[in-house]
């Protein structure tokens, strides 16, 4: 399914590319890692090497840059049985791109010459990196969610509230290039190993973020696929609950990891997140309305 949304501002707009309001446990989420589903050049070869010039200029302001890989999304496919929540299950589609390419095309200020004009979302963003995000609905046990203000020091949405989250990463699985997997014997255990990624990743993030070790957290849900319109940004989001009181986890929050990203942490009601949104990067509005579709899903059941 696909929704798109805005208030009227499109840098706060998002796109639900998919949603699974009752969420998917880690054996119903499966990934196939393929350069099939890398990025595209385009054709406009000024288009090309803009994006180097980009990075070259980036890196001249701020030397601290690293020019890490990342997955790239490249689309799902969905199965299902009779239907119930047991036996659905997603594939993401996955290629490899890195954050100079993701500089030089999403975060391009001409991005929109990158798109070509399809209803297919992979067809339409096949020549931008689209590496993949994700965050997290922590749902603390005193019924809070957990909310971050992001610094003013990091390179996108500064000052903007924002989910818990960042990035799978291929190194964690051990991936630099796709030969990686020409090498494997096994091309289906490196799919297994990036499909823990996808897991493995939102825990290893929520806790170097907030400070909250891992024991306190749930298995986290997968609850859909989140795309913001601005520079089409897509983002994996779980629902993740926390058996620590909102006091506890601010008094974590002071000796959190990754705590130089944000300067505040925020546990608010539902109805406060709402209000909240406003400043939102609009994958992370995406990220709110999935969370909203679960728990009405959840009422209704």
């Amino acid at each position: 399914m696909e929704k798109e949304v805005g208030n009227g501002c499109s840098s706060l707009a998002y796109k639900l590319l998919f949603s699974c309001p009752f969420g998917l446990s880690q054996p119903q989420l499966s990934a196939v890692f393929d350069e099939s589903y890398d990025r595209i050049p385009h054709s406009d070869s000024n288009l090309e090497n803009s994006i180097s010039q980009i990075w070259d200029q980036r890196v001249q302001k701020n030397g601290s840059l690293f020019n890490g890989k990342k997955f790239r999304y490249g689309g799902y496919s969905q199965k299902s049985g009779d239907g119930s929540k047991k036996e659905s299950y997603v594939c993401l589609h996955l290629g490899l791109t890195d954050y100079r390419t993701f500089v030089g095309t999403n975060l391009n200020p001409s991005w929109e010459t990158f798109l070509v004009a399809s209803e297919d979302d992979p067809t339409q963003c096949r020549h931008t990196s689209s590496p993949l995000g994700n965050g997290a609905i922590v749902e603390t046990s005193d019924q809070k969610i957990v909310l971050l203000q992001r610094s003013n020091n990091v390179g996108e949405f500064p000052g903007h509230f924002v989910f818990p989250g960042g990035h799978p990463e291929p190194q964690e699985v051990g991936i630099e290039t796709h030969e990686y997997c020409k090498c494997s014997k096994d091309s289906e255990l490196v799919n297994k190993k990036v499909s823990q990624e996808m897991f493995e990743s939102i825990i290893r993030e929520v806790v170097e973020e907030i400070g909250v070790p891992a024991t306190s957290l749930s298995d986290p849900l997968f609850i859909g696929i989140s795309r913001r319109v601005l520079n089409v940004r897509p983002a994996i989001f779980f629902f993740i609950k926390c058996s620590l009181e909102s006091k506890e986890i601010h008094q974590l929050y002071s000796k959190a990891q990754d705590g130089y990203e944000s300067t505040q942490l925020y546990t608010v009601s539902m109805i406060e997140v709402e209000h909240m949104t406003s400043k939102m990067p609009g994958c992370h509005q995406g990220g709110f309305a999935l969370y909203k579709l679960m728990v009405e899903a959840l009422k209704k059941n």
